[in-house]
């Protein structure tokens, strides 16, 4: 009966070991490199509280991203997407008004359901930081009242095409908002809310 035990000991700690081994070859650092297009979902409240709303738009446009994922477990991630400071053209009722630049880090916890699979779907949510600069509206009379916090909601799938390399798509929905003011009154509020849809690749290390 000794014996028994100790043999079964002696297995169960050489397959300890082994998963160790296993958790410990596989690195927790994941780096994607993505193409993400913005649809500003460009909802406004009447200017000066009068006339139509939703006529403040903000241009959509395709950017350059760069996120970092670390996994605690097989299946949690946290993520923080990276960019430079983005121009988009502002328009009133379809007539340019201006530009602004902005840089909106986001840190997203996420669950993957499948790590093991070579199709590996996830979701997200977390919170973002905007960054408004450079804000240049109708001649410079205009500006926006301050920078952006926000939630991300997120969902995606990675595609692993072996080790270390895997595709990636990903689609978040982000809440950014702010005060458009001119002459230092607010004439409208800005829900710019956009749709982030990326496709890009993926380095495991």
């Amino acid at each position: 009966m000794k014996k028994s035990a100790t043999a079964a000991a002696i297995v169960l700690a050489a397959i300890g070991a082994f998963a160790g081994n296993a958790m410990a070859q596989e690195s927790p650092w994941l780096v994607r490199a993505r193409a993400v297009h913005i649809d500003p979902a460009n909802k406004s409240t009447p200017v000066f509280g009068a006339g139509a709303s939703d006529t403040i738009h903000v241009s959509s446009k395709t950017i350059p991203e760069i996120d970092i994922s670390y996994f605690f477990t097989p299946n949690i991630a946290a993520e923080l997407i990276l960019t430079y400071p983005q121009k988009h053209d502002v328009t009133l009722s379809g007539t340019k008004i201006g530009s602004f630049k902005h840089l909106p880090p986001t840190l997203s916890l996420q669950y993957h359901f499948m790590p093991e699979k070579q199709f590996s779907p996830y979701v997200g949510a977390g919170v973002n930081y905007t960054n408004i600069s450079d804000v240049k509206l109708l001649s410079g009379a205009g500006r926006l009242e301050h920078d952006s916090w926000g939630v991300s909601l997120q969902a995606g799938v990675d595609y692993k095409l072996d080790k270390n390399w895997s595709l990636n798509f990903d689609i978040k929905k982000v809440q950014i908002r702010s005060d458009v003011l001119a002459a230092g009154a607010k004439i409208s509020e800005v829900k710019i809310d956009p749709v982030l849809i990326g496709v890009g690749v993926g380095y495991r290390f």
